[in-house]
């Protein structure tokens, strides 16, 4: 009945540039229960079921895991901060509190234990939520990238933050919960860093991203998402895909 709705809601604008909603998942490759939920994730991501929306993906790795049998490859302190952060939004209706894996949360504002049901139900919840216009426009620089962000304007101070993802990651797990077991990931977050705040007005800025020699390029992918600093709703998403090196990638921008 959700997926009809979202479907009438969007069937005007035919042609237009899908919403973006933003879909988070905290996970590890030492926990039990996380492959499934990374798998839903993945099939999301993949199939795009929800008429007029772009679910973007960000496979966040966090690392107080690592001390019980396996330490993630890809787990890092910021994954785990960003989910202190959400923990502590606690109290605002849609947030659970604590520190779990696998938890989802939906545009900044629905969490969850991460699932194919409610990550959809979130989902078309979210999508008809107003955005501010992203443009990325990534450009070479020595070890990395130089990308430049462009923020409309919209109401309320918020925060713009650039996440590096690169899909099609793997790996063998040989101790813990999953021992034994390969484990295939969502485009996992690579570096996440705070660019800056955005007034009301709009911004525009430039961050530095670098890339590490083992990422590959053709697999990385930008994500910048504004957030508002009082519901912590993610207002804006803007994606672009890594260039080559020595290229220039064409701007990106969803709204």
């Amino acid at each position: 009945m959700r997926a009809l709705l979202v479907a009438v809601l969007f069937s005007g604008a035919a042609g237009a540039e899908p919403v973006p909603v933003l879909v988070e998942l905290f996970t590890s490759e030492g926990c039990s229960s996380c492959p499934a939920a990374e798998e839903a994730l993945a099939g999301l991501v993949r199939q795009q079921p929800v008429p007029g929306v772009e679910i973007v993906p960000l496979e966040l790795h966090v690392d107080y895991w690592n001390a019980l049998g396996w330490a993630d490859p890809f787990s890092s302190p910021e994954a785990t901060e960003r989910q202190e952060r959400y923990a502590e939004s606690a109290s605002v209706q849609g947030y659970a509190a604590g520190l779990y894996t696998p938890q989802m949360v939906v545009d900044g504002t629905r969490s969850f234990v991460g699932n194919r049901a409610l990550a959809l139900e979130a989902v078309e919840r979210a999508a008809p939520q107003p955005k501010r216009e992203v443009h990325v426009e990534p450009r070479p620089a020595p070890g990395g990238l130089d990308v430049q962000v462009r923020v409309s304007p919209g109401d309320g101070p918020a925060t713009v933050y650039v996440a590096l993802t690169e899909s099609g990651l793997s790996s063998q797990v040989t101790r813990g919960e999953n021992r034994g077991r390969t484990l295939a990931h969502a485009p996992v977050v690579r570096t996440l860093e705070q660019a800056a705040s955005v007034p009301a007005s709009g911004w525009t800025g430039q961050i530095r991203v670098v890339l590490a020699r083992s990422w590959r390029r053709e697999k990385l992918r930008l994500v910048a998402f504004v957030q508002d600093q009082g519901s912590r709703r993610v207002v804006g998403i803007g994606t672009a895909a890594v260039p080559p090196s020595g290229d220039v990638a064409p701007s990106a921008s969803l709204h």
